[in-house]
Formats: structure tokens, sequence, C-alpha cells
């Protein structure tokens, strides 16, 4: 019993791969594909960069 993985998106499973041959075309329909066997390079989103204004400095009045 072979099996094959399925990828659609993030998602994976694992199905027979009888199963697989016998409906390739509903499973393109649906959106899934062969996995290649490739890991997936994460996605990495840089930081957006906020920059701050100054903070005024408190002043305190002392007591005479």
């Amino acid at each position: 019993m072979e099996m094959v993985k399925l990828v659609k998106g993030d998602r994976v499973i694992e199905r027979r791969k009888v199963d697989y041959e016998n409906n390739k075309n509903i499973w393109g329909l649906r959106g899934w594909t062969l996995d290649d066997g490739k890991p997936k390079e994460p996605k990495v989103e840089p930081k957006p960069v906020i920059e701050e204004a100054p903070k005024p400095k408190k002043t305190t009045k002392k007591a005479d």
C-alpha cells in the first residue's frame, strides 16, 4: 500500500496512491497537488520600524 502526500496551501494530507490515481481530476478541482518533497521555506516578514518621538522631561517643583 503506497501512500502519497497532497498539499493545499500549508495543509498536507496522506492518501493511498490508488485512490489518488483514480480521482486526480477531483483532487485538482479541489486545489490539492502532489507534494514535491521539498521543504517549504517559512515566510519571514520584516518587522515594521516604529519611530517614537522623544518624551518631554518632567520637571518637579521643590518645596521652599
